[in-house]
């Protein structure tokens, strides 16, 4: 598939097959996660697969937007490796958090594989949960596996505001 339809036809996949994930694909998945671009190359992402019949039933526990695939991958930053603006003293963990998220997300998609991007959890209580270390900030979480059959996008998908709306030239 050609990048334009990829980034058009791609969806949030609410609803999964019981179907495996192949390892190989979920390392595509995350070397595209790997390869992300990140503020002056620190890559403080930190990718955690929760794939365990253990790590699954407790991040469902947790959050009802883990669904029901076979895969959740937790996003976060390593805030002590993270970009800080010289101007503002803000972190760009966000922002890296973000790009490699997308990148997860598009990279599954083209291999025929269905994410969610979940911001809907308490990042505190999922660190907690599953000891992540206090100097990673959890940001995203991205349900991952085969969408079951019958899924479909949402029907806002194709809700988008003109281009005129969203950009300006000076």
């Amino acid at each position: 598939m050609n990048y334009p339809d990829l980034i058009k036809t791609r969806y949030s996949v609410r609803d999964y097959s019981d179907a495996q994930v192949e390892e190989e694909k979920l390392r595509m998945v995350l070397e595209a996660g790997r390869v992300s671009p990140t503020a002056t190359n620190a890559q403080p992402q930190r990718v955690y697969v929760l794939k365990s019949k253990e790590a699954i039933d407790k991040i469902r526990s947790l959050t009802k937007m883990a669904f029901n695939a076979p895969i959740v991958l937790m996003i976060g930053c390593d805030m002590d490796v993270a970009w800080k603006s010289p101007f503002t003293g803000d972190s760009i963990a966000e922002t890296d958090a973000a790009i490699v998220t997308t990148q997860m997300m598009l990279q599954a998609a083209d291999i025929g594989l269905g994410t969610c991007w979940v911001g809907y959890f308490d990042p505190a209580e999922v660190a907690e949960a599953f000891s992540i270390p206090k100097n990673v900030k959890l940001y995203a979480l991205l349900p991952l596996g085969y969408p079951a059959e019958g899924n479909v996008p949402s029907p806002r998908h194709e809700d988008r505001l003109p281009l005129e709306a969203t950009v300006t030239e000076l």
